[in-house]
């Protein structure tokens, strides 16, 4: 396996599993994207709240309420940015908190929006402290609050802003200041999708990309899939490419399934990063309880990386669970490793 660089992680590893985007992933994601609420597969409540929102915004001939939208990566946050631009009719600005180093920066963005554009943040609990508050008059009176010049001489401006909307999106909600969250009228979870939501984003994926798959191997690739339409949707260009090489082209289940295994992918959407995780627990502490940044220095990762990346979807399957002492893992964890469930013994073995 290639290593990342010293000091950065496993997080760092091209990772075919993980929900953020990769750099391979930016071409062929604006085409499979979907353009309307109607067209967007799966989170049906906050689809529908939305439909509501931006029905009553456009009736009143109002800019929508601030969002902030929030969970996992790779489950459709930008995307529903963008659809909801559209839903407006509106134009759309993005950038990320990481990206807004200096409160000009963002002074810069509002100055330049028209009224009812969008503003879309990524990664909003990134922003610096500093920056965040350059935006509460922006968001609650559409005004921008200069200060001029230093000292006893500094004077106060305020300029007034067109009404516009900020989105945000954020995979770490706990992470965004209360002042700021506040501020969101609208505040939608996105949740991890269902297999048969998923099935039905890998058709017309397959469509989009002409690949010609059949139902069982499609379902495959969305089993294994995690919940996620980014990981489904690369994992099936990874089977699409195995299929073009060492089949006929077409991606049948038995396909699906040789193509996944040799990526290291178990049927319960785990890869190597996810099992090594388990093993710590399992292996050298004897199943937990154990502390987060125990199992981040056993495993050379970051403590970040294992809350963000990792600890979702396995939280979502019941293979681990926390505790005020600790993460320990499950029975299910135990039986899908293949180890038996005796708490309090060690079962060390080797591992990878």
């Amino acid at each position: 396996m290639v290593q990342g660089k010293k000091g950065q992680g496993l997080n760092k590893i091209a990772r075919i599993l993980s929900g953020k985007p990769s750099a391979e992933d930016k071409p062929i994601d604006t085409s499979l994207r979907p353009r309307s609420l109607g067209d967007f597969i799966g989170q049906n409540a906050v689809k529908d709240n939305l439909n509501i929102a931006i029905a009553a915004a456009k009736g009143r001939g109002e800019a929508l309420d601030h969002v902030l939208l929030y969970g996992p990566p790779g489950l459709g946050k930008t995307t529903l940015a963008h659809i909801i631009a559209t839903e407006m009719g509106s134009s759309i600005r993005v950038t990320s908190g990481p990206a807004v180093e200096r409160t000009g920066d963002l002074a810069a963005i509002l100055t330049n929006l028209h009224k009812q554009d969008i503003l879309f943040i990524d990664e909003i609990h990134r922003l610096h402290r500093a920056v965040e508050e350059v935006l509460y008059p922006a968001m609650e009176d559409s005004a921008l609050d200069i200060v001029i010049g230093k000292g006893p001489g500094a004077k106060s401006l305020r300029l007034n802003l067109p009404t516009f909307t900020l989105i945000g999106a954020t995979t770490r909600f706990a992470m965004l200041s209360p002042p700021l969250r506040d501020r969101f009228g609208a505040v939608y979870h996105l949740d991890f999708y269902d297999e048969a939501s998923i099935e039905i984003i890998l058709k017309r994926s397959a469509h989009i990309l002409q690949v010609e798959a059949e139902a069982e191997g499609l379902a495959e690739v969305a089993r294994r899939a995690r919940g996620t339409p980014r990981i489904a949707n690369r994992l099936l260009k990874r089977v699409r490419d195995y299929a073009q090489v060492k089949a006929d082209g077409i991606v049948t289940h038995t396909v699906a399934v040789e193509a996944l295994t040799r990526l290291e992918v178990d049927p319960m959407g785990l890869d190597e990063l996810d099992r090594k995780v388990l093993y710590s627990i399992i292996d050298k502490f004897n199943g937990g309880p154990v502390g987060l940044d125990t199992i981040a220095a056993s495993i050379s990762e970051e403590s970040d990386a294992i809350t963000d990346i990792y600890e979702p979807y396995l939280l979502q399957l019941g293979f681990l669970e926390r505790t005020a002492r600790g993460r320990m893992a499950t029975r299910r964890a135990y039986e899908h490793l293949g180890r038996d469930y005796e708490k309090g013994k060690s079962n060390q073995r080797g591992l990878w």
